[in-house]
C-alpha cells in the first residue's frame, strides 16, 4: 500500500462508515501489512494532506491513522503493541517488550505542511509525563523536520521528564535496516535517550536541540556510516518536497477555482468559511439557555 492509497481509503471510510467501524476496518488492513508494503507509509504519515478539511470527520480519522502507524511501528520492531480506545487526556499507544519487562506509552503527532508556527503546547510534552503513569518509559513521534532547530521548552520538558523525541523517519531507519526487539537485544536504549542526555546538559543549556546527539546514538547503534545515515535522510527530505509540491498544487487549483466564482457563490462561500451562522446559533443557544 502507498500513501496515496491510504488516503483514498481514509477519505472513503470516513464517508461511509462511523468512526469506530471506520477506524477498526483501517486498523485490521495495516495490522496484515507486511513490513515491505508498511514501511513506505512511514515517513509519510507525518504530513497531514491539505485537502483534508480541518477538525473534520475526515481529520479525525487520519489523527486515529495516525495512531494505528505507531502501534504497527512498535509490532514491526517486535513490541506488542496497541491502539488505546481512549483518547481524552491519555497517550495514543501503549506498547510492551515481550523479552524485557519494560512498557511504554506513546503519542502520534502529524502537521499539516502549510502550518509552521508550532510552540510547545503542539507537542504535548509535559502531559507525556503524566500520561506515562507506571509505564517505564514515554516516547512522542512526530516528523524529524518539524522539531524546532535551535531552542524550545520541549527540550527541557523532555530531559526533566525522559519522554523520547522520536520521529517517523527514525521508524523507517529502524524498519529499513532491519532491527529487531530480541531476548539479546534490548530496545529499551532507544526510549531511554533523554536520561542519558540529561546526565550531561547543564541548566542553561536544557532548552538547546539535542536531536543531533540523538541521530549520534541511533547511528552507533545501528553501524551505520556517516553516508549512509545522511542519504535516509536526504531521501526523506526528497520525499517531504514532492509532497509539498502536490499540496501546493491543491492549493493552486483552489484559487482557481475560487476566481471562477460568482459574486453570490464567493459571498456564501465566506460565510461558510467564517462559520458565521454557527456562531450566531451558539450565542442563540447560550441565551436560550439564560431566558430559561
Amino acid at each position: 500500500m502507498n500513501f496515496y492509497e491510504l488516503r483514498e481509503l481514509i477519505k472513503k471510510e470516513s464517508i461511509n462508515n462511523n468512526f469506530q467501524n471506520a477506524s477498526d476496518k483501517i486498523y485490521n488492513i495495516i495490522l496484515n501489512l507486511d513490513k515491505n508494503n508498511f514501511i513506505p507509509l512511514i515517513t509519510e504519515i507525518g504530513s497531514i494532506p491539505e485537502n483534508i478539511e480541518h477538525d473534520s470527520s475526515e481529520e479525525k480519522l487520519y489523527t486515529k491513522v495516525s495512531d494505528i502507524i505507531l502501534a504497527k511501528c512498535f509490532i514491526e520492531l517486535g513490541l506488542k503493541a496497541e491502539v488505546l480506545k481512549e483518547r481524552a487526556n491519555c497517550a495514543d499507544v501503549i506498547a510492551k517488550s515481550q523479552f524485557h519487562n519494560y512498557s511504554l506509552v506513546a503519542d502520534a503527532k502529524a502537521f499539516r505542511l502549510s502550518r509552521t508556527a508550532k510552540n510547545q503546547k503542539d507537542f504535548k510534552v509535559e502531559s507525556m509525563v503524566h500520561w506515562k503513569e507506571d509505564n517505564n518509559f514515554s516516547v512522542l513521534c512526530c516528523p524529524y523536520f518539524q522539531y524546532p532547530k535551535i531552542k524550545s521548552q520541549i527540550y527541557g520538558q523532555a530531559l526533566n521528564g525522559n519522554v523520547t523525541l522520536f520521529s517517523w523517519e527514525y521508524f523507517s531507519l529502524l524498519l529499513n535496516n532491519g532491527f529487531l526487539e530480541t531476548p539479546e537485544t534490548n530496545l529499551s536504549i532507544l526510549w531511554n535517550w533523554s536520561n542519558l542526555i540529561s546526565e550531561t546538559t547543564t541548566i542553561q543549556n536544557k532548552n538547546v536541540c539535542f536531536i543531533t546527539k540523538q541521530n549520534e546514538y541511533l547511528k552507533n547503534l545501528l553501524n551505520l556510516t556517516d553516508n549512509e545515515f545522511r542519504n535516509h535522510f536526504k531521501y526523506c527530505k526528497e520525499s517531504i518536497i514532492a509532497r509539498g509540491k502536490k499540496e501546493i498544487e491543491y492549493w493552486q487549483n483552489q484559487i482557481t477555482l475560487i476566481q471562477n466564482y460568482s459574486k453570490e457563490e464567493a459571498i456564501d462561500m465566506l460565510i461558510k468559511s467564517l462559520k458565521l451562522n454557527e456562531k450566531i446559533n451558539s450565542i442563540n443557544t447560550y441565551i436560550n439557555q439564560l431566558r430559561g
